[in-house]
């Protein structure tokens, strides 16, 4: 996934300059908020049913896909006629390009419902091979495109879309493997009262869902409108270089989310444990990418030597969000208590609110500054709630204990092994 993403961005970035980088960037995160906001908080909402009782597993996948049919269709034509009416909504970026991207959706909204069931049923390997098998085919994409053809966004655009009808197809084949696996007697057949009660209880994880896509993507929709796609290029760099080093929590998260919902762990325990050991290898990662924020105009082009102060001013509150990314697994493995969507909808306002207020104009600087006060708030708000309902001091969150770090090289050698098993 680092090479896939961070290789595209450079050779676009090198190709079609900033403003190139720039339009690629809003239509890939607009195709990513719609996927979000489409989703209805499905896949977290099918992790926990699945996880707990995988007789499930066959009326899950067969609602997933036809969802993704109707909700995918749906999404696309609705950002199809948005992009038609409302072309200054996106700022410069052409609407056929958007109509482009928008046609991905059904098969974006297959390949995120069934990565999640795979993960739910233990299937690690395969939900990594989807996983990394986008970003490598947008890298190889963009090299074939910009390079050997000499095109431009148009043939770029066209060809992810081809690459996400591909990865969306191979999910239903891993799916459905893995359904005969676990249930040879299982049939695709929906199951509408599952789905209800699937979308009822996903209905919780949704709010913190899409405000946290806004926090972490928005800003660059934004910085885009007011500031134009040269420097929502630029921006796009910092920005992704954060989003990258989100991954390794990303990932902690993921795998932790399924195990906190099959145990009974009400105060926490795991949670913390894994938050520590989070909290050391963020505290590493993020030191370890100062220098790398300042070799970023050497490698993308003088034209982005600001994504090296924007990054810089990211890091922080890369460090606060991963950190809260894995500590409220034990919340939502646990049912969600309504505070967290509350604690999100703060977060968000505010979020939104400094980035319309300081954006058009102090740019792009002024958004990364947000982006880090909103991560760091929604991890305070997250801690305090976690140590008052579990009793847990902070130290217990942030600190990694002698003998935990003792057995950080034992415990990173096993689960290497246990994902390649």
């Amino acid at each position: 996934m680092l090479i896939g993403g961070v290789g595209s961005s450079i050779v676009v970035a090198r190709w079609l300059g900033a403003q190139g980088l720039g339009q690629l960037s809003v239509v890939s995160l607009t195709v990513a908020l719609a996927l979000q906001v489409g989703s209805a908080g499905l896949p977290s909402a099918m992790v926990y049913f699945v996880a707990r009782d995988r007789r499930h597993l066959a009326a899950e996948a067969s609602n997933a896909l036809l969802f993704s049919i109707i909700a995918g269709i749906a999404l696309a034509l609705a950002l199809i006629g948005l992009s038609s009416l409302n072309a200054a909504l996106f700022g410069y970026v052409p609407p056929k390009l958007l109509a482009i991207g928008a046609i991905s959706l059904p098969f974006l909204l297959i390949t995120l419902l069934g990565m999640n069931l795979l993960l739910a049923i233990d299937r690690v390997a395969q939900f990594n091979l989807l996983d990394a098998a986008a970003p490598l085919l947008v890298l190889l994409n963009t090299v074939f495109a910009l390079i050997v053809l000499r095109s431009g966004l148009f043939a770029l655009v066209s060809l992810n879309t081809g690459a996400a009808v591909l990865i969306g197809l191979a999910t239903i084949v891993a799916v459905g493997r893995s359904l005969r696996r676990e249930s040879p007697q299982g049939r695709w057949r929906p199951d509408l009262s599952l789905f209800k009660s699937t979308a009822a209880y996903g209905k919780k994880f949704y709010i913190s869902i899409i405000a946290g896509v806004i926090i972490i993507r928005a800003d660059l929709l934004i910085v885009n409108h007011f500031r134009g796609p040269a420097e929502a290029g630029v921006y796009a760099v910092a920005s992704q270089i954060a989003t990258l080093l989100m991954l390794l929590p990303g990932v902690i998260a993921t795998l932790l989310f399924p195990r906190v919902a099959s145990s009974d762990d009400k105060h926490g325990v795991l949670a913390m444990r894994v938050t520590r050991y989070t909290s050391f290898l963020m505290a590493i990662t993020c030191v370890a990418t100062v220098p790398i924020a300042f070799a970023l105009p050497l490698i993308y082009g003088a034209s982005f030597t600001d994504a090296t102060i924007q990054l810089l001013i990211l890091l922080p509150g890369v460090y606060a969000i991963s950190l809260e990314s894995v500590l409220v697994q034990h919340f939502t493995g646990t049912g969600l208590p309504a505070a967290i969507p509350a604690f999100w909808i703060v977060t968000v306002v505010l979020s939104v609110g400094l980035n319309l207020l300081f954006v058009p104009r102090f740019g792009a600087r002024a958004a990364a500054v947000n982006s880090t006060i909103s991560y760091t708030l929604i991890f305070v708000l997250v801690a305090y709630y976690f140590c008052l309902k579990t009793g847990n001091p902070l130290s217990e969150i942030l600190v990694l204990r002698r003998a935990e770090l003792r057995e950080l090289p034992a415990t990173t050698r096993l689960h290497a092994f246990s994902k390649r098993a």
